[in-house]
């Protein structure tokens, strides 16, 4: 896969800093978590695709047939495309650590890859993800850091489905953080603020 896969807007790391792929939600595209990537990690090389899929206008990375109903097949496509595409920029800057984030749509590609390809994300931090399907083992994430932020009353991420994430995520071994609201589907403060503090931490958080 190549790194023009996607439509993107990059910046080239510095130093030995890792590189950080950024994943906007349903409507958002390339700009939406830019230059909050460069913000909250400094001098990272920051990849920040636009989805492929348009669904009446909005950019996401792969389709729906209704809120919450995915079209599994692709999915598949999209993960497999998302992931070639990352390796692509790994390989292109050999010996970095990948990290990646997401929001919503954002979030469900990243979780969907991180899945698929168990040892491609160093850390994931998935802000408000949806994963309504039964997901196979992931050994691979041993070790992994993984971030999952929501609220307890989002309408279109359903409580019980993000304690089901949070508990498959554990069992795989990884190191996993959670930030958690009594609110919807916004992204607050605090959820920005558990971000910056799991990208930029130079520690093993531990399981939570």
């Amino acid at each position: 896969m190549s790194t023009e896969a996607y439509h993107a807007l990059v910046s080239a790391p510095e130093g030995a800093a890792p590189l950080v792929f950024a994943f906007h939600g349903t409507g958002g595209d390339e700009r939406q978590f830019f230059g909050l990537a460069g913000e909250l990690l400094p001098g990272a090389g920051i990849v920040s695709p636009r989805g492929d899929v348009s669904e009446r206008g909005a950019a996401r990375f792969f389709r729906r047939t209704g809120e919450g109903v995915y079209d599994m097949a692709d999915l598949a496509r999209a993960t497999d495309k998302m992931a070639g595409f990352v390796e692509a920029w790994r390989d292109a800057h050999p010996g970095r650590p990948v990290y990646g984030f997401g929001y919503s749509n954002g979030a469900n590609i990243l979780a969907s890859v991180m899945m698929a390809r168990p040892t491609l994300f160093a850390r994931a931090a998935l802000l408000h993800p949806l994963v309504p399907w039964s997901p196979a083992p992931a050994p691979g994430l041993e070790g992994a850091r993984v971030l999952i932020s929501a609220g307890r009353r989002d309408p279109i991420c359903p409580w019980p489905l993000t304690e089901a994430l949070a508990d498959w995520t554990r069992a795989q071994g990884a190191h996993l953080s959670t930030c958690f609201h009594d609110g919807g589907h916004e992204l607050r403060r605090k959820e920005i603020e558990a971000l910056a503090e799991f990208l930029r931490s130079e520690t093993d958080p531990g399981a939570t």
